[in-house]
């Protein structure tokens, strides 16, 4: 796995996660700006999953199992499209409030990955 790119990811979440929770404190849903920052987030995770993908492609393995670690990788790619779908769902401030967690989750996976790839 890539450090840097780990590290990106997982910061960019928790920007996400200050950004739309601050929206959550001042009792707004979730606004188009807010999409546009979880596509940015997404991307990365997308990006991290394609590495992720071709360093086992070329052999290298995880140290605590190659199952476990493309399942955190996909659980990371859909974390913030499944918060951003739900606030979709609820146009009130716990719209804000979920893509904020969603947030703080993909950046607990994040330390999880670097963890289960031997870091």
């Amino acid at each position: 796995m890539l450090v840097a790119l780990t590290i990106a990811t997982a910061v960019a979440a928790l920007v996400l996660a200050a950004w739309c929770g601050f929206a959550a404190y001042r009792d707004q849903p979730t606004k188009d700006w807010h999409f546009i920052g979880m596509a940015v987030v997404t991307f990365l995770a997308a990006v991290q999953l394609i590495v992720g993908i071709v360093r086992l492609a070329q052999g290298d393995k995880p140290e605590q199992g190659t199952t476990i670690f493309v399942s955190y990788l996909v659980g990371s790619f859909a974390c913030i499209p499944a918060a951003g779908f739900m606030s979709l769902a609820e146009r009130t401030r716990w719209g804000s409030v979920t893509v904020a967690a969603g947030g703080v989750v993909l950046a607990v996976l994040q330390v999880r990955l670097y963890d289960i790839w031997g870091g």
